[in-house]
């Protein structure tokens, strides 16, 4: 179903322009042509009028595939780049301009992308320049590995391995090299360059709806850049069998469209259509350098992910891999103030990388690994008991933990207690169950490793902190009292940390009742399993009250009160749940005894 796109412009004829106006406020080093909005000519601020002395390195086509062409235009790559309308070719008037602000004696490489308006377009201009008395060569770029041999005069697209042939060029002009040497780096480094693309879903044309062409479930093979449908659509694969197959479309030895045999060396360009999180193209680039390296015999000299040339909002990327020759490398590393090049990649890659090993803790004891008692004393059992119950409460209680805070959070308070409780659950036969201060110390140490989140830092506070008050005894047992100084010590660790106190709608709002409950009774002389059964039914009402309150933490602090009047917190219910578990177990194993 089509839907009107949302988008931050205002009158889509003007989103070029704008563009342009945004782009020059951004990167001192950039300028403009005056002349808006028929000419769009982004240029190098420094580059003398009609008198710069080094060959200058032009390209440009439609707009909508930012960064390229304008945000690569800076010293070390383009000299200038000429902007057309939305997936339209500039105008030939538009590149004159550029070639007569920024072409001087040693004259101007045109670098094109193999579309039949910008062919025309830019020759027509060349021709016109040239009869001005410019010196200009032309190179197309045609790097698309999606289609088939050419059978007419279109011939295969200008994709973005195009930025690789513009670094290549850029490089050369800066070194100082002829224009005939600069034009014949840019075609060998075009000739050795393929490309092909995958799109998740079909842009969205300033101004215009959404198309459903592609949809739910399906993706598409071979696209070019201008939201053309692709050279096929297939339903969504697994991301390793989606990269599997473009590498070997564009390594193919049938169409030998790239001569990259087994046992060369290659660089490899992951590129976002648009929308695509980072996240998921370093994804894309982590699997297919080993690919690359196991499955086509390749070493992978230089790895490029980021957007570099984008279809406006389309979620895809494209793969492109070229010939790791040496000169190409010397202009791949070349220096370059363009400001969307990766600068930060440099040199050479290691053949394959080791994780760096990670640092030993000052405090890493160099004993043999704690392990469980042969046999468990009192408090051992006791303990033992007390830990099942309360990590069994939270794996029963997961759902209803998730469904609360599915509406006062993020929905997943009941999980990640659960991988908490999970692992306790695991690691409980290596407790030392007899030492009470080391067993919470790995009770921490469990809940670090597998909870994660927010809660996970809290808990692992919490038992940390119990852990260093604990230490202070000096005898192998703890009593009642020091139990509960152990708890006082984790409450002032979470609230001094966390920022939270009595109120705030979180756990210490179950425990700080508690809390004060047991320290109530153990000072009174009650049965200490008593006392921690009644501070445990102060623990459940203080997480029920917390219906009541407005949170000042956490992510519920975003939530309004009508929502949070509805459900109680579900961190404060979790708190308050182990806690009465562990009290219930430790009644019935005092009354054992």
């Amino acid at each position: 179903m089509a839907f009107p796109a949302k988008k931050l412009i205002g009158d889509p004829i003007n989103v070029v322009t704008e563009f342009i106006d945004g782009l020059v406020e951004t990167y001192p080093g950039l300028q403009y042509l005056d002349g808006f909005p028929q000419v769009k000519v982004v240029l190098r601020a420094d580059v003398p009028y009609a008198t710069y002395d080094k060959v200058a390195v032009i390209s440009g086509g439609g707009s909508g595939h930012e960064p390229t062409h304008a945000g690569f235009v800076g010293e070390g790559m383009l000299t200038a780049a000429i902007c057309g309308d939305v997936f339209s070719s500039p105008p030939v008037d538009s590149i004159l301009a550029g070639i007569r602000a920024v072409t001087g004696p040693m004259g101007c490489l045109l670098i094109v992308k193999n579309y039949t308006g910008d062919r025309l377009n830019f020759g027509l201009a060349a021709e016109q320049a040239k009869s001005e008395g410019y010196k200009v060569e032309t190179v197309i770029v045609g790097d698309d590995c999606a289609l088939p041999p050419p059978r007419g005069i279109a011939g295969r697209r200008g994709l973005a391995g195009t930025i690789l042939v513009h670094k290549v060029a850029g490089a050369a002009a800066a070194a100082g090299l002829s224009l005939a040497d600069v034009a014949a780096e840019a075609k060998s480094a075009s000739e050795k360059v393929g490309t092909m693309g995958v799109a998740l879903t079909v842009c969205t044309l300033p101004g215009q709806v959404t198309s459903d062409r592609l949809g739910p479930g399906k993706m598409e093979l071979g696209l070019g850049i201008h939201g053309e449908p692709g050279a096929a659509v297939a339903d969504l694969q697994p991301v390793d069998v989606v990269i599997s197959h473009v590498l070997k479309e564009i390594l193919s030895t049938e169409t030998n469209y790239v001569p990259i045999t087994r046992g060369g060396r290659v660089v490899l360009m992951v590129n976002g259509l648009g929308s695509t999180p980072l996240m998921e193209l370093m994804i894309v680039a982590g699997k297919a350098v080993p690919k690359l390296q196991l499955e086509h015999g390749l070493a992978v000299d230089r790895v490029y992910t980021g957007s570099f040339m984008t279809s406006i909002d389309m979620a895809g990327f494209s793969i492109s891999i070229m010939r790791a020759d040496p000169p190409i490398l010397q202009r791949l590393d070349a220096a370059t103030k363009a400001p969307y090049w990766p600068v930060a990649v440099d040199g050479n890659r290691p053949p394959a990388k080791i994780p760096v090993p990670v640092p030993p803790s000052p405090s890493a004891k160099s004993d043999e690994p704690r392990s469980r008692p042969l046999q468990l004393n009192e408090q051992g059992q006791i303990l033992e008991a007390a830990i099942e119950a309360a990590a069994n409460a939270i794996l029963n209680l997961k759902d209803s933990l998730n469904e609360w805070d599915s509406k006062v959070g993020d929905g997943d308070c009941g999980s990640t207690m659960y991988r908490g409780a999970k692992a306790i659950l695991e690691d409980i036969k290596n407790y030392p169950l007899n030492d009470a201060a080391e067993t919470v110390s790995e009770i921490g140490l469990s809940i670090g490793r597998a909870m994660g989140g927010t809660s996970g830092i809290i808990y692992t506070i919490f038992f940390k902190a119990a852990y260093a008050q604990l230490k202070v005894s000096s005898h192998s047992g703890v009593t009642s009292k020091e139990w509960a100084e152990a708890l006082a010590a984790s409450i002032a660790a979470v609230s001094k940390y966390g920022g939270a106190s009595a109120g705030y709608r979180t756990l210490l709002d179950a425990l700080i009742p508690a809390l004060l409950v047991l320290q109530e009774k153990l000072d009174i002389g009650d049965d200490p399993s008593t006392a921690f059964l009644l501070s445990s039914e102060a623990a459940l009402a203080g997480a029920e009250s917390t219906k009541h309150m407005q949170a000042q933490a956490g992510r519920s602090s975003y939530v309004s009160a009508e929502m949070l009047s509805s459900v109680p917190d579900p961190g404060a219910m979790a708190a308050a749940s182990w806690y009465r578990a562990a009290a219930l177990a430790v009644k019935e194993q005092t009354h054992k005894s």
